[in-house]
């Protein structure tokens, strides 16, 4: 489904995407995200396609709001049942609990159900409608690690099962990583889309970079071009970037790497042909234990980030204040031509 809406408010907005199965939209707090789905949903004013001039109980629009809204003195088959008509709506509504796995707390109340299961009472009664477009916002905010991971399995499962198209609006790279398509909104519009993948690998613009964790990300000027790319001077620092459309001699430019692409140089394997370059001497200032890996702050020429798995760091017991050597591969290194590129 292609959506192409205007929103003049709350905050001017023109967001053209598509939406093909679990498609994720990612922004920053404040970014329009919600307003986009109130709008789709019937609830804000705007124009666009589709759904343009229909009342949104003419829409077919499945929308889970932030903090679920159920009604506090309804069962979960009340809650599910609220938006179906007819003598079968219950035993409808005990079928979609049984689709997000919930069937057998079906006559708890909502201050009986723990958040994620509050959740997916809140998931079946918008599929209940059998909409034409699942709107999701937000929908692990409020969930920890685990039943976040449990509860994006659950909307992939479901999504997929029943080929709805649907659009789910989130700030968590996480989220955004497990899309079948990631687009990301930035200053008004959706600047990217695509694979996510490709956009955590190769963000469009420096906004987006910052948006999928890209925290190495330098400042420089082009010095030339050379073959497949050009080499940018930041500090005394001369880096190659591959890139087919290279920006001319002396222009500034921003280049960066992600954490987990920043490669420690073994002595006993050193590095030939293109992957050679890009090397630089650094000290280890900082060394921090993040679940099942390291997060290693580093600084010589320039201040990295580097993320290493945890059995790397077991082979190289590295230290605080251990001098090494790290590689930049030309591959993974990512230039942006300007704040604005799209």
């Amino acid at each position: 489904m292609e959506i192409d809406y205007r929103l003049e408010r709350p905050l001017k907005l023109h967001a053209r995407l598509m939406v093909t199965g679990l498609t994720v939209l990612l922004g920053e707090s404040g970014s329009g995200k919600t307003s986009l789905l109130r709008a789709l949903a019937g609830l804000l004013r705007a124009s666009g396609r589709p759904f343009d001039g229909l009342r949104p109980e003419e829409r077919r629009v499945g929308f889970l709001p932030q903090g679920y809204a159920l009604v506090p003195h309804l069962t979960a088959l009340e809650n599910v049942a609220l938006p179906l008509a007819g003598r079968e709506a219950r035993a409808e509504a005990l079928r979609w609990l049984e689709r997000v796995e919930l069937a057998p707390l079906a006559l708890r109340r909502p201050a009986e159900l723990s958040g994620g299961e509050r959740q997916r009472v809140a998931l079946a009664r918008a599929l209940a409608l059998r909409p034409r477009l699942l709107l999701l916002d937000e929908p692990t905010s409020a969930l920890d690690a685990s039943t976040r991971e449990a509860a994006v399995d659950l909307i992939e499962r479901v999504v997929r099962a029943e080929g709805l198209p649907t659009l789910l609006v989130t700030h968590d790279p996480y989220v955004a990583a497990r899309a079948r398509s990631l687009a990301v909104l930035e200053a008004g519009t959706v600047r990217q889309q695509g694979d996510p993948e490709q956009v955590f690998a190769r963000p469009a613009t420096l906004g987006i970079a910052r948006l999928v964790g890209f925290s190495n990300v330098f400042a420089g000027r082009v010095r030339r071009h050379v073959e497949g790319g050009v080499e940018i001077a930041t500090g005394e620092v001369v880096v190659y970037a591959p890139t087919k459309t290279p920006p001319p001699p002396d222009a500034p430019v921003h280049w960066g790497v992600r954490p987990e692409e920043v490669m420690i140089v073994r002595p006993d394997r050193p590095l030939a042909g293109p992957v050679a370059r890009n090397r630089l001497e650094v000290q280890v200032r900082r060394i921090v234990r993040k679940g099942l890996a390291y997060t290693l702050r580093v600084e010589g020429p320039l201040a990295l980030d580097v993320t290493l798995p945890r059995h790397v760091q077991d082979r190289l017991r590295l230290a605080e204040g251990d001098r090494i050597e790290v590689a930049l591969k030309p591959r993974y290194v990512h230039l942006f031509s300007s704040e604005a590129s799209s």
